[in-house]
């Protein structure tokens, strides 16, 4: 007795399903971002006050303390990708002004365009079927799976689309943040006299 073979079609695996996701920027740059703005910043109300600066030592404290709020509602950056578009925004205490977060139907998504860059780097915009222009997220963890779902959703193909920064040069610039670190530790203690 003999039963009939399954169709090609029956035997073809089913499509893997989308997998809604929410993106966030990577940490390493994170880390070494917000480490690199203290390296800047934190030494100079300390010496504005030893070298009796014209500025005060409080309002520039207050300015750096700002900026530094202002440097991590940017790092707060989402990317939201669900069946029905794409999505960046921020957290709600960050200001629309400051950081406005934008959406995108996958149906208006119709090109994906490279712009280089001054520092000669590539970046992608999302082109919408009303011309708008949207920025491509490219300093996010889990990038390569974020542009596979991208060419999934669209039909765009996103082969030759990579991160606009690679690990290893964020990995160099917290060494020498680090080391910058320790630059200014050492510069307050004889600042301050705390040297033996």
């Amino acid at each position: 007795m003999s039963f009939p073979l399954p169709s090609p079609a029956s035997q073809a695996p089913s499509p893997e399903p989308f997998q809604p996701r929410v993106f966030r920027l990577s940490p390493l740059i994170r880390i070494t971002l917000l480490l690199f703005y203290v390296s800047l910043t934190v030494p100079l109300p300390f010496l504005a006050k030893v070298t009796q600066a014209a500025v005060p030592p409080q309002g520039l404290a207050i300015g750096l303390i700002l900026g530094g709020v202002a440097l991590y509602a940017a790092l707060c950056e989402r990317v939201m990708v669900n069946e029905q578009g794409i999505q960046v925004a921020y957290p709600a205490w960050v200001p629309p002004r400051f950081r406005k977060g934008w959406s995108l139907p996958w149906a208006e998504v119709k090109a994906l365009k490279p712009r280089s860059t001054g520092q000669g780097g590539i970046v992608y915009y999302l082109l919408s079927t009303s011309d708008q222009a949207y920025l491509l997220p490219m300093r996010i963890a889990g990038f390569a799976q974020f542009v596979r779902q991208v060419q999934a959703k669209t039909g765009l193909d996103t082969t030759d689309v990579r991160p606009l920064a690679q690990p290893w040069m964020y990995l160099f610039l917290l060494v020498l943040t680090v080391f910058l670190l320790a630059i200014d530790t050492w510069t307050l203690c004889m600042a301050w006299g705390w040297t033996a």
